[in-house]
């Protein structure tokens, strides 16, 4: 049976170069988090348009221009975003997803959202996760969202530096224990 989420760790070839400096690593941070961020915006894009652009290709249909502006966030920019936990690109202008760049000292509540998929990446830190089971309490803290309560018979996961996980809407999750703490960006797809 497959978990409701799927988790990826960074192999060995994804690695950042040893001998950078912290520029080099800055960059290597980038290009991963931009080939992730570029693949889920292009499927959450996708999923709703409804086309399949092979097929649009075969029948010689032109497909529907799009405006669209690329985004571009300074190193400043990212940094601040972890410190504030203010979003970088937020879901207004008609955009079915944001980017955040958060950041844990501490343990959080159980959360679940059902209209919103997250992607997380794990930039520092870790942290163990829950995931799944049943959601014992909690309330509705605001239109299609619960937080609170605890879960029962979920899986636990340990989170590290370079893990992607990836939590269905309606799927439970938690941070339950942060030793230390962990930043990681988050993508919500809507």
């Amino acid at each position: 049976m497959r978990s409701p989420c799927c988790m990826l760790r960074a192999g060995v070839d994804s690695m950042p170069p040893r001998e950078g400096t912290k520029m080099v690593m800055r960059k290597w941070i980038t290009r991963t988090l931009g080939a992730l961020l570029l693949g889920s915006v292009t499927a959450a894009l996708g999923s709703g348009s409804g086309r399949n652009p092979a097929r649009t290709k075969a029948t010689g249909a032109e497909p529907e221009a799009k405006e669209a502006k690329v985004e571009h966030f300074d190193a400043a920019t990212v940094e601040k975003a972890f410190a504030t936990g203010k979003p970088l690109l937020d879901d207004s202008g008609g955009r079915n997803f944001k980017v955040m760049g958060l950041r844990r000292d501490s343990p959080g509540v159980v959360e679940v959202h059902n209209t919103d998929t997250d992607i997380f990446y794990v930039v520092e830190g870790g942290a163990t996760f829950l995931t799944g089971g049943t959601l014992a309490g909690g309330e509705h803290t605001a239109p299609d969202e619960v937080r609170g309560g605890t879960l029962v018979g979920a899986e636990t996961r340990h989170l590290a530096k370079g893990d992607v996980i990836v939590i269905p809407k309606g799927v439970p999750h938690w941070f339950k224990e942060v030793p230390g703490s962990i930043q990681y960006f988050v993508v919500k797809v809507r």
